[in-house]
């Protein structure tokens, strides 16, 4: 045998599959792993991973780098948080296909429903593809640090086929199907993973039209995915609201689609405020699902989701008000000196925050669901811990604490949100949906909502809350929801495990100091676009292909990710 690349020493092995740990020593060739056990050869590195955890490299189903990924090698913030592959174009948003003179329609479709500034996708996209096939050619000529798999987002599809009809929501004819089932085969054998789908009214365009997905007829639905069983592979991604007039009539043309089809599905599930036990049924029907020898499985998120509001991020409860947007251009310190000033302060306090507000979901926001977010964050915050409570005792107004939280700190601390999975101010929802064998840990989003929501850290919320503060899974349960379970989801068979002859992406990590940091704002994207990301602590070497591509948090320039076509 050659000489192994790396060999990671004396790790205790969580190896995916949800088995015992034990101590071993790991040899990576070639991109391979090729031992497992007592290991005598010296490697052209060495790594001593003796106290420490050795995982194989985490998948993450459920991103949106479709734009990251043409113009930044580093996958961040997923890279920071053990996340060797994922899998982006999800919510039937994405770039291609598309024709020259609808580029603007998808980028007013992203920045409204992803965050992600126009700007930013103007400077940054090269637009080098019209078909999908050429899009991934275009990804696959450029190195990252992670792995990538795409998915063809339907809306794009839509609009390439229907033009301004599907901005207008109007049915797609036969003639329309035929082609889109065309160019579902067309992406499943050029390398797409599958097909995503949005038929939630959250999903707005920048100008406020809904995703054009959002009213697509079972028909159509179906007739994209038989271009999948046309290619024999892929899977279907969706988002919905599950009441079209309810959770069984929508799941059913789910099911249907997957029947005929024959393919496998997966699809968003959350607790929504105003629907706090609807997605229990959605698990009901996703078991029944399973038990029908059908693959319909959830995709939940370990704690809340929540916004982040703040003077750094792209949205506070005063971004709408004349006088905060008079002085929004300003360096955060000279903003906070203005905002300290007794007269600005009246001023913003006085006007309505809501009629010039850019930020939809603000309208319907209220300041019971608002907490101080604090450093370290506080991702569990009690009901007598929200603004209104505050205010409430404190004999303030409520805008009054929010601004004085806002300005805290210079400016740094955020007002946190929770949207989701928080409805009974507990965790209770997300362990619920996690306990369910059938569900798949995700809905990070990286690469998404850049200026308020930050949600990519998961991974590393999972094996610190719920693996060490509460303790509430064993530790190969978690890896194997991090790993293995996903990579399967996906069809990505070649990693998840340490197993001889599969992918040598690793994770090397200090559990004991594993952890995160607070949130904070950089401006990094093209045309100085301005994002949210979280470092973590603990990952000691995160291996993808068999190349260490960061060290204790840092990157090491090391770029061996690629591109990953699915089955063809």
């Amino acid at each position: 045998m050659s000489q192994p690349d790396i060999v990671v020493r004396n790790g205790t092995i969580v190896d995916g599959t949800g088995g015992a740990t034990y101590e071993a020593d790991v040899a990576l060739t070639d991109g391979r792993i090729t031992e497992i056990g007592k290991i005598t050869a010296s490697g052209k590195e060495e790594i001593n991973a003796k106290g420490k955890i050795v995982t194989p490299g985490f998948v993450d189903i459920h991103t949106h780098y479709d734009g990251q990924a043409i113009w930044d090698p580093h996958t961040a913030p997923s890279s920071w948080h053990g996340v060797t592959t994922a899998v982006m174009g999800n919510c039937g948003v994405g770039f291609a296909p598309c024709k020259p003179n609808d580029r603007q329609k998808l980028i007013e479709l992203m920045e409204g429903v992803e965050d992600i500034p126009g700007a930013v996708m103007h400077e940054g996209l090269q637009w080098e593809w019209e078909s999908f096939a050429q899009y991934l050619d275009a990804l696959d000529r450029r190195q990252r640090d992670i792995d990538l798999c795409a998915l063809l987002p339907h809306a794009a599809v839509r609009v390439f086929v229907m033009g301004d009809r599907a901005i207008r929501l109007e049915n797609a004819n036969q003639a329309d199907i035929a082609q889109m089932r065309e160019i579902a085969a067309d992406a499943i054998r050029a390398g797409a993973f599958g097909f995503s789908t949005s038929r939630t009214t959250s999903h707005k365009s920048l100008k406020g039209d809904y995703t054009p997905t959002l009213r697509a007829q079972e028909e159509e639905l179906t007739g994209i995915a038989m271009g999948m069983k046309d290619a024999g592979a892929g899977f279907l991604e969706m988002v919905s609201e599950w009441n079209q007039p309810d959770t069984a009539t929508e799941f059913g043309i789910l099911r249907r689609v997957i029947e005929r089809s024959g393919r496998t599905a997966v699809f968003t599930c959350s607790q929504r405020n105003n629907r706090p036990h609807y997605w229990k049924e959605l698990l009901v029907h996703a078991e029944q699902a399973r038990q029908d020898g059908l693959s319909i499985r959830p995709v939940c998120a370990p704690r809340g989701v929540g916004v982040l509001l703040g003077l750094e991020g792209s949205q506070n409860p005063f971004s709408g008000t004349p006088t905060y947007r008079s002085i929004a251009h300003l360096p955060r310190s000279q903003r906070i000196q203005a905002m300290r000033d007794p007269e600005i302060r009246q001023k913003i306090l006085s006007e309505d925050p809501k009629t010039g507000s850019t930020f939809p979901l603000f309208h319907r926001l209220t300041y019971a669901q608002m907490y101080r977010f604090g450093n370290p964050p506080n991702y569990q915050p009690q009901r007598e811990d929200n603004i209104d409570a505050i205010a409430a005792r404190e004999g303030r107004t409520a805008p009054e604490v929010a601004y004085d939280i806002l300005i805290e700190d210079e400016g740094q601390n955020f007002i946190y949100t929770p949207l989701s999975n928080y409805a009974n101010y507990d965790f209770s929802a997300s362990e619920a949906m996690l306990d369910d064998r059938n569900s798949i840990m995700g809905l990070g989003d990286g690469g998404a909502h850049v200026g308020f929501i930050l949600d990519a850290g998961y991974p590393t919320w999972l094996l610190t809350y719920w693996g060490k503060t509460r303790n509430r899974w064993p530790l190969p349960e978690l890896i194997r929801r991090l790993t293995a379970d996903p990579a399967s989801a996906a069809g990505l068979s070649d990693r998840g495990v340490i197993a001889i002859g599969k992918k040598a992406d690793v994770n090397v990590i200090d559990h004991d100091r594993l952890g995160f940091g607070r949130p904070y704002v950089t401006h990094d994207l093209p045309a100085g676009g301005k994002r949210l990301l979280q470092k973590a602590d603990g990952y000691e070497a995160t291996i993808v292909s068999g190349a260490v591509t960061y060290r204790n948090g840092e990157a090491t320039g090391t770029l061996p990710g690629r591109l990953v076509r699915g089955q063809r």
